[in-house]
């Protein structure tokens, strides 16, 4: 029972590290598109539509880092060991702080666009 628990366990990791595949990927694939029609004119600002696109694609990469830190969680959950441990603490300590950084840029940006100022 023990082992199926595992198996089930490391193919769920595998499915969540697949979502976040397919979330950076459908960003990646919007901000292309959306970037040749900044590029092409037809936004109003080309500053501002830089600025809508980089964060919006930071905003999908800030849910991929949850997903990524999900996956690493279930894959320690299971029998692990004090490096395993160690290796997740230092995983999900770097991937909080980037996503605090990535959060807290949205945020700056999400006021500054409110009070109609550039960033």
């Amino acid at each position: 029972m023990e082992e199926l628990i595992k198996h089930v366990t490391q193919w769920v990791a595998i499915g969540v590290e697949l979502a976040a595949v397919l979330i950076i990927a459908v960003a990646v694939l919007g901000a292309v598109g959306r970037s040749i029609l900044v590029w092409v004119g037809r936004t109003s600002s080309v500053e501002a539509g830089i600025e809508g696109l980089r964060l919006r694609l930071a905003r999908w990469l800030a849910v991929a880092l949850e997903f990524t830190l999900a996956a690493d969680i279930l894959r320690t959950a299971v029998a692990p060991t004090w490096d395993d441990i160690g290796k997740l603490a230092a995983i999900a300590a770097l991937r909080t702080l980037l996503n605090f950084f990535l959060q807290r840029e949205i945020e700056t940006a999400a006021r500054a666009e409110a009070s109609g100022a550039k960033v």
